[in-house]
């Protein structure tokens, strides 16, 4: 049997807590092994997940354990280029949450790095470790709904705390950088397209931006993306072509804002609706790099895919419309 991975998760952060702590305790042949924090009272919550949990009061001192094997980073985002490379350079496979990085020329270091190391260096941009999205790429590029004429991406949440990481320039905030690898990546991905004669229109506040509608051409496909910090939750994806089109109702938040579920209407009024009650797109991910770090395996979402997404993500930016 294969040895399992020994997962060191670097901060005590709450979505490490909720969701990422717990996907790799469920994950096949992965181990949640330590955390490093020096808060007894959030090593206490990580804890009651993995009794036994090791627990270093310092970063410096979990990429110095020897029997940490990968680390999962879910610092605030101007710390992740920092913290990988660290990471990487000790000698561990290295999971860091999205944004990998806020510039184009970080992620080249990055990848040069894992070419120099020899360690699998990703980014956790979990939704292409979904069954949804797997079957909505290969609807597209099968012809299923025809030709693609129009994409519509909208994900919108509502902060209500002035304090929330999002909201601080100096950590890498703004709505773009922290959902735009969904809506603008996703559509990366289900085309297999770089976007092209990209357009946005920001809203600004404390110095970050709080809503974004983005405008591109995916092929002879148009696309239209609105993402904001102040609306409701609202989480869909659509896929239009000459002969149907694809609705996507949880495409990014699977299970947590709503059940994941592709409704495939086609031209003649055919419907076919597709559930994913029990899908666990973060186990899926962990169990995706435990096969890369394990067996070889190609991983699903190389850097070089995080760098286009990067690359999408910094020609809006350049796009803005005064």
């Amino acid at each position: 049997m294969t040895d399992p991975i020994r997962w060191g998760v670097l901060g005590a952060a709450n979505f490490a807590r909720t969701t990422m702590a717990p996907a790799i305790h469920d994950a096949e042949n992965a181990v949640l092994f330590a955390l490093a924090t020096s808060s007894a009272e959030k090593a206490a919550n990580f804890a009651a997940l993995a009794p036994g949990l090791r627990v270093h009061d310092s970063y410096e001192a979990m990429l110095a354990d020897p029997e940490i094997d990968a680390i999962y980073i879910p610092l605030p985002n101007a710390m992740h280029v920092e913290w990988t490379e660290k990471a990487a350079r000790a000698g561990k496979h290295v999971l860091t949450e999205k944004p990998i990085a806020l510039e184009l020329s970080e992620i080249d270091r990055l990848i040069a790095l894992r070419d120099e190391t020899g360690v699998l260096i990703a980014e956790a941009y979990m939704i292409p470790h979904h069954p949804q999205w797997q079957l909505v790429r290969q609807m597209v590029q099968s012809g299923e709904i025809g030709d693609l004429l129009h994409i519509d991406g909208y994900f919108t949440f509502r902060l209500t705390d002035d304090g929330n990481i999002r909201l601080n320039p100096a950590l890498g905030g703004g709505v773009t950088r922290d959902i735009g690898v969904y809506t603008l990546g996703s559509a990366r991905l289900v085309t297999g397209q770089e976007p092209q004669n990209v357009e946005a229109r920001f809203g600004w506040k404390h110095g970050v931006d709080v809503s974004a509608r983005i405008w591109a051409n995916f092929g002879k496909a148009t696309c239209s993306i609105f993402m904001s910090m102040e609306a409701p939750n609202r989480q869909v994806a659509v896929y239009h072509g000459t002969g149907g089109f694809i609705e996507m109702v949880a495409p990014f938040n699977a299970q947590v804002h709503r059940e994941a579920s592709v409704r495939l209407v086609r031209a003649d009024g055919e419907e076919r609706l597709i559930r994913y009650p029990t899908a666990r797109q973060y186990v899926n991910q962990v169990e995706a790099f435990g096969r890369t770090v394990r067996d070889g395996a190609p991983y699903p979402v190389p850097l070089e895919f995080s760098r286009g997404t990067q690359a999408a993500l910094e020609a809006a930016f350049a796009g803005e419309r005064s």
